[in-house]
């Protein structure tokens, strides 16, 4: 396979990596060639999720670190970790996330708070804490998982709506602002995925069948599918490729009447 469609050579730092998505980009970057360094708040699950991709990838070069990274103290000992690893970071995804499924009138400030503490200001301050490295590297990018429901409504409440369009959002500004760094920035949208996470409200039969009708494709997204949507933009190959955001929804955003 040509150079350009592998990660040979280069660093991903991936949060919310021991499950879902998260171990599903990690898995593929090992797949592909990078060295792997997953952050998650779980060190039990980190470890184990560690071991599975190194199992599964012949010759795969996978660290972990334990971190919450909506805490200030925990990102810088991110960044400390991956400055004594002396790794060429190149590539960074943004995955955390969290939710509260409320509705307007019932959420507080705690709540609010919550949920854009790290599905935001998580989001700023990894990026701001990632540039000075990515910078070094000349030629980096940066991958946000966003989220369908930060283009349109869903019914995940509104602080979860308005915390994935800050992420889409913030992926534009910062894609114009650091391109002159070398540094590329763009986000993914997923629809429902088959995940931890969205295995609760899929159980319910008929609201499996409300969100298969207004998927064209007729099925839920695979965490590996979205997996490959950010590879790709991390790839060599998508280097003209800044500021955009790929749905990976099998077609519910194009969705009419």
């Amino acid at each position: 396979m040509h150079k350009r469609w592998r990660l040979d050579g280069q660093a991903a730092l991936i949060t919310g990596a021991s499950a879902g998505i998260g171990l599903a980009v990690a898995r593929e970057f090992a797949r592909l060639g990078a060295e792997v360094l997953m952050v998650a708040r779980d060190e039990a699950l980190l470890a184990s999720a560690a071991a599975d991709i190194e199992e599964d990838v012949d010759g795969a070069v996978v660290r972990y670190f334990a971190a919450d990274v909506s805490d200030a103290e925990q990102r810088q000992e991110i960044f400390d970790w991956i400055a004594d690893l002396e790794s060429p970071l190149s590539i960074l995804v943004n995955n955390v996330g969290t939710n509260i499924r409320k509705a307007t009138l019932e959420l507080n400030q705690v709540d609010f708070a919550t949920v854009l503490d790290s599905n935001v200001h998580a989001v700023f301050e990894m990026s701001r804490l990632a540039h000075a490295f990515l910078k070094q590297h000349g030629s980096a990018s940066i991958v946000n998982i966003g989220s369908v429901s930060g283009l349109t409504h869903v019914r995940t409440g509104p602080l979860y709506g308005l915390s994935k369009a800050a992420v889409h959002q913030l992926s534009v500004n910062l894609a114009c602002e650091w391109a002159s760094d070398g540094i590329r920035v763009n986000s993914v949208a997923p629809w429902y995925i088959r995940t931890r996470r969205t295995s609760e409200a899929l159980s319910n039969p008929d609201y499996f069948e409300e969100v298969i009708s207004r998927t064209p494709m007729k099925r839920i997204g695979e965490p590996e599918e979205v997996a490959a949507a950010v590879a790709f933009l991390a790839m060599p190959a998508s280097s003209y490729i800044t500021g955009e955001c790929i749905a990976v929804d099998g077609g519910f955003l194009r969705y009419g009447f």
